[in-house]
């Protein structure tokens, strides 16, 4: 549902002003998250979200994957996508828990560990920080109103993936499933 761009009296009408400055904003943040996610590929070959869960694992292992959704802030079957591509290149281990061999711990690897030394820090962990250091008013704020253009734009029923990161190809029947967690 595509909307015409305003005319001249519309984009001088009151509000204006507030419309330019949260357009801005997304702009400057979808630009340097696209950036970032560029120079990750381009410097060590991995997305931005890849590096963001890699940098996530440095602080230790996880004892499954919906640890660490919990700790990038983002659903298990996102991150799950995430971890299964950083496993096929070996940056990342999945190996059965000793305690409970239903669950899956994740760790970095050597490989990984090389990896996330050379890279930048991912824009997404400048942008988780920046949001926790925003006061309780102004955190609530910005959660009403990012909540409120997602319904406005019919986007509430869509699955949130992480920043930049490809959808998993759809799975053949009789393929095998991710791990629960």
């Amino acid at each position: 549902m595509h909307q015409p761009a305003p005319d001249a009296e519309t984009a001088a009408a009151p509000g204006a002003s507030s419309i330019r400055t949260i357009l801005d904003a997304l702009r400057r943040i979808v630009r340097d998250l696209r950036l970032s996610s560029r120079e990750a590929e381009r410097d060590a070959g991995v997305s931005g979200a890849q590096l963001f869960v890699l940098q996530a694992l440095a602080g230790g292992r996880a004892t499954s994957l919906n640890e660490l959704a919990e700790r990038t802030h983002t659903d298990q079957s996102s991150v799950s996508v995430v971890v299964r591509r950083l496993a096929d290149r070996k940056l990342v281990a999945r190996k059965a828990s000793r305690l409970d061999a239903r669950r899956v711990e994740l760790t970095l690897t050597p490989a990984g560990r090389r990896m996330l030394a050379r890279c930048p820090e991912p824009t997404q962990a400048r942008l988780l920080a920046a949001i926790q250091r925003l006061g309780a008013p102004e955190l609530a704020a910005l959660t009403q109103g990012l909540r409120a253009l997602v319904r406005e734009m019919g986007l509430d029923g869509s699955s949130p993936e992480m920043f930049l990161e490809e959808p998993a190809a759809p799975r053949s029947v009789g393929s095998p499933a991710d791990d629960p967690d």
